[in-house]
């Protein structure tokens, strides 16, 4: 069994920056890629980030590329989302996501690829 567990929400000012983290347990992490995705109030959940097992490969939205980073440690279980200049239209909750094909090197932006998912940490940025 997975469970995944993220922090780091809250409330910044646009422009400014914050750093999401998702603890991890269970013994297969370190062979599965990780995602972020992120749930405004009625919208649709969406892609933001992901990266492969070894950490050697990521993927972004293209609404975020250039200011978010994912990243991971294997070694703590641990998946990061570093977010940097963040605006108003980044509000949602985020949630980290497991990739449910082991040792695929492949990133998936679609929901349906990832079967564990975290309860989320939510994230405001003012204007």
């Amino acid at each position: 069994q997975v469970q995944l567990v993220e922090s780091g929400g809250g409330l910044v000012q646009a422009g400014g920056s914050l750093r999401l983290s998702c603890a991890a347990s269970g013994r297969t992490f370190s062979s599965h890629a990780m995602g972020w995705f992120r749930q405004a109030p009625g919208k649709e959940r969406e892609f933001v980030a992901a990266i492969d097992w070894s950490g050697g490969s990521t993927l972004y939205a293209g609404s975020v590329k250039g200011r978010f980073a994912i990243s991971r440690d294997n070694a703590k279980k641990m998946a990061y989302l570093q977010m940097n200049s963040l605006k108003p239209e980044d509000t949602a909750v985020y949630y980290c996501a497991r990739d449910r094909r082991p040792l695929d090197t492949v990133l998936i932006d679609a929901r349906d690829w990832y079967d564990y998912w975290g309860q989320g940490t939510q994230v405001t940025v003012s204007s």
